[in-house]
């Protein structure tokens, strides 16, 4: 960072200063690195300026500190900038003794340090708290804590007890036993094991190299501030772990499903207003048309509305089929996670759809009849019995619509209602074919238009396909749904992927998974398996069918991500804790968090190891257990 006319660098003043000097630029630079700006060479001269402190704490105080002089080039602008700084700092209620903007300016080393150390203290440290204690007991207390259980660690302060650098690995190793192997460190070492320390910290665990090996193992006392800031990091990424862990459960299993419904709803009531918007407009341009007064423009006319039906009015009518099954599944969903109705806003609601689709049908009733008035008066009787069979279809395909979007209640009853729904759309085949034949007849007598209906076979026909398959959709939604209900050992996320994954590779729309399109959803989920693995698997899957069923392919990930009491679990559960050892020891056990019962039970029960005197053969011991 440019630090202006006044960029000069003093040496530290001691060893202490060069050690802090070195740590607070070091921490400063990962902050600024969150907005991607430069690195600082030294805090002590490059905030001589006050940009990059003020850039500084806009960062960690998360708010903008205003207007100020990016490039300074006056002494005089240079002190408004940290009096900007200073008067952010104060404003938060942070004592800053004995310093002014000159000092900064002035690169008064002892004094900067100062003041960077208390805004660490205030940003980093403060906040840390550990059975009642905080700040600088809190973070000892939790070091102590950690690393009770490790031998050659005994952490009382925040200098010499970081030295060996075993209290570094210590605190990885508690909470991420597999980055680093702790028994197999030397105690003698220091060097080593702080350098891997610092290593792993950095590679694995986000945390920046705040510390140099020397500053930690050659010093006569490190410096404790140094060492203090550097360990809060440790803190900060381990507990938001843990934090993490139990909030975020809680709170994504509601979040996910919330989400989702959220989501599902927005869609609906955009698409409802879309939809009725485009529907009202269509009415207001027939109202505007003017009335044809000869047959070439009636018949243009016609001709307009039939490319109409054709086109936009089938979309419409396939958008409108699309959102009443939209809301039936949203209220499955809502249900199904004890969750309130969904009411949409005013205006946009099933009965709101329906009045406009009802003025929608109208309007085109009054439309065709204008265009066809002067051409139909002879015809009127064919065209009576055929807009009765129609409209007659029509009802059948709303009342199937308006069921389907009303549905409600468990899921039991839903299935009974869309099963019930399937059968009253068998007899429409037969009244097809019969108004097909009334159409075969209107053609005959030249008849193309229909003054009592705008439902043509193709249209109703159309309808009629459409909705059988929403409502087969609608079955397989709700089947889904109760092979999933009782799954309660899965989260709400867990199943929605799996959920999202089968509708994916279920290309048909069968809800079956052949062979290819199940491979192809494991090995997206991340569960692969060799070619015969796959063949065994889904042979005992389909038992002799070419597919599997939603059902089977839910059990089955629930029973291939359900913890079971395996050998093969509790060998990958041994390993783990005996960190790839062919034997474990009490001390493994012990670290593992394991109750004591547990490790008496499993040391009487294990045979000891050959490779290790105080290491039992855990092996040997479920070869015995699970021999049948």
């Amino acid at each position: 960072m440019p630090g202006g006319n006044l960029r000069v660098r003093s040496p530290a003043s001691s060893s202490w200063e060069a050690v802090q000097s070195r740590t607070f630029t070091k921490w400063v630079n990962a902050r600024l690195s969150e907005r991607t700006l430069g690195p600082l060479d030294d805090i002590c001269t490059d905030f001589a300026d006050g940009t990059a402190l003020i850039q500084l704490l806009e960062i960690i105080g998360d708010a903008s500190l205003g207007r100020f002089n990016r490039a300074p080039r006056m002494r005089i602008q240079k002190v408004e900038n940290v009096n900007t700084a200073l008067d952010f700092i104060r404003a938060r209620k942070i004592s800053l003794t004995n310093i002014g903007a000159e000092d900064i300016v002035d690169a008064n080393r002892k004094l900067i340090l100062g003041m960077i150390w208390i805004i660490i203290l205030r940003f980093t440290i403060e906040d840390i708290s550990e059975e009642g204690l905080s700040a600088m007991d809190g973070l000892l207390l939790w070091c102590q804590r950690k690393t009770a259980p490790y031998k050659n660690v005994r952490v009382r302060d925040f200098s010499h007890s970081w030295q060996s650098g075993l209290a570094f690995c210590a605190l990885i190793h508690r909470h991420r036993p597999d980055l680093l192997d702790y028994h197999a460190l030397d105690p003698r070492d220091a060097r080593g094991n702080t350098a891997r320390a610092f290593d792993v910290a950095e590679r694995h665990l986000g945390i920046p190299r705040l510390l140099d090996v020397e500053d930690v193992c050659d010093a006569a006392k490190p410096d404790e501030r140094s060492v203090m800031t550097y360990v809060a990091q440790y803190f900060h990424a381990f507990a938001s772990l843990s934090k993490a862990e139990t909030a975020g459960r809680r709170l994504a299993k509601f979040a996910d499903v919330a989400q989702a419904a959220f989501d599902m709803q927005h869609d609906y009531e955009q698409r409802v207003r879309a939809l009725i918007a485009a529907v009202r407009a269509q009415q207001d341009a027939w109202a505007d048309a003017p009335a044809a007064t000869a047959f070439a423009a009636a018949r243009a006319q016609s001709q307009a509305f039939d490319a109409y039906k054709a086109s936009t009015k089938r979309s419409w009518t396939h958008e409108k089929i699309e959102l009443d099954a939209l809301l039936g599944d949203i209220q499955v969903k809502r249900v199904t996670y004890n969750l309130a109705p969904f009411a949409p806003r005013a205006g946009l609601a099933p009965r709101d759809l329906d009045a406009a689709w009802a003025q929608l049908a109208a309007a085109e009733v009054r439309h065709r009849k204008a265009v066809n008035q002067s051409i139909r008066q002879s015809r009127d009787a064919l065209q009576r019995r055929y807009g009765a069979e129609a409209n007659a279809i029509q009802r059948v395909l709303n009342g199937i619509a308006h069921a389907l979007a009303a549905l409600s209640g468990d899921l039991d009853a839903q299935l009974a209602t869309v099963t019930a729904l399937i059968a009253d759309t068998r007899p429409l085949d037969a009244a097809l074919a019969r108004l097909a034949q009334l159409e075969q007849l209107c053609a005959e007598a030249n008849i193309d238009e229909h003054d009592y209906t705008v439902y043509a076979v193709a249209d109703l026909a159309y309808d009629a396909e459409m909705t059988t398959k929403a409502l087969q959709k609608k079955i397989r939604f709700i089947e889904n749904q109760a092979a999933v209900r009782n799954l309660t050992n899965l989260t709400p996320a867990q199943l929605e992927e799996f959920e999202a994954t089968f509708r994916h590779f279920d290309r048909d729309e069968l809800n079956l998974l052949g062979d290819a399109e199940f491979r192809a959803a494991l090995d997206s989920l991340g569960h692969s398996f060799s070619d015969d693995e796959f063949a065994v698997l889904f042979a005992q899957l389909a038992c002799g069918a070419d597919a599997i069923s939603f059902e089977v392919y839910i059990r089955f990930l629930v029973e291939l991500t359900e913890d079971q009491t395996t050998p093969e679990q509790l060998l990958q559960s041994f390993r783990v804790i005996a960190a790839d050892k062919d034997y474990v020891t009490r001390e493994d056990l012990r670290l593992s968090d394991l109750p004591p019962a547990a490790i008496a039970c499993l040391l009487r029960d294990m045979p000891a190891s050959d490779a290790d005197p105080d290491g039992y053969d855990y092996l040997a011991y479920l070869r015995n257990v699970f021999q049948r």
